[in-house]
């Protein structure tokens, strides 16, 4: 379809799950992507072989997303292969979860780092090169359980809300200059930690969603399409929820 041509997106955690999922829709709208990985080298290099066989330019990046230092150099070295950044999802996320009366201090930490922290220094360094060519969307992966909580993740809770708050405040800054940032909030997606739930498990995941059945990496990837294509030039600041029915 073409939704993405002409346009530049940097993807981070983009070497599986539903970062890979996004690479791969962006790269079918025609858009010229960047991503990173952390500790799936060989994910990364066979996703840009896959890609790269119909002559489309996607490139690699190691780069620890919680880094600040990490990070701008990253957004240096995309604007210098590509020369321009349009698109910035903010995607690589971990768990360490626990009840809180368990959870030690480096679970919390390193949630918040990971999850949170990374958003803010992307962003940060990204928003110079957007401002400068008047224009870009920025989509930060948030969840459901940032929306309504969950027992055992209160640090991956915390972390996930943050980012809707985070998300409502930089739109607010920087609508005015035609950058807009918006959150997705997945539900239960179909990933590889949903297959190791049992079946008792996955059956009281689903009772509680409308939809009965969990989604698809490609249908968050879908809205992220949406977001960052010219279709959604008047949608800023909202977090729009990709869970079928469950925050409902």
């Amino acid at each position: 379809m073409g939704l993405l041509t002409g346009k530049v997106a940097l993807i981070t955690g983009g070497s599986r799950g539903i970062g890979a999922a996004i690479v791969r829709r962006f790269v079918d709208e025609g858009a010229r992507v960047a991503f990173t990985y952390l500790s799936s080298p060989e994910k990364a290099e066979l996703l840009v072989s896959e890609l790269q066989a119909d002559g489309t330019t996607v490139r690699a990046y190691r780069s620890d997303a919680a880094s600040y230092d990490e990070a701008e150099a990253l957004v240096q070295s995309v604007i210098t292969d590509f020369g321009q950044i349009d698109i910035l999802i903010n995607n690589a996320g971990i768990t360490r979860d626990n009840l809180m009366l368990r959870m030690s201090e480096d679970q919390w930490d390193e949630v918040l780092r990971v999850d949170l922290k990374s958003v803010f220094n992307l962003t940060k360094h990204a928003l110079k090169p957007m401002i400068r060519n008047r224009g870009g969307s920025i989509i930060n992966i948030s969840s459901v359980v940032g929306v309504f909580g969950n027992a055992g993740q209160a640090n991956y809770a915390a972390a996930k809300a943050g980012i809707i708050g985070f998300s409502k405040s930089v739109a607010k800054e920087v609508g005015s200059r035609n950058v807009r940032c918006n959150a997705i909030a997945p539900g239960f997606i179909e990933t590889d930690m949903t297959h190791e739930l049992s079946d008792e498990n996955r059956e009281q995941f689903l009772a509680g969603i409308p939809l009965k059945r969990l989604g698809q990496a490609n249908e968050v990837a879908n809205v992220c399409a949406f977001l960052g294509s010219d279709l959604s030039t008047y949608v800023t600041g909202q977090t729009l929820s990709v869970c079928g029915g469950l925050n409902t």
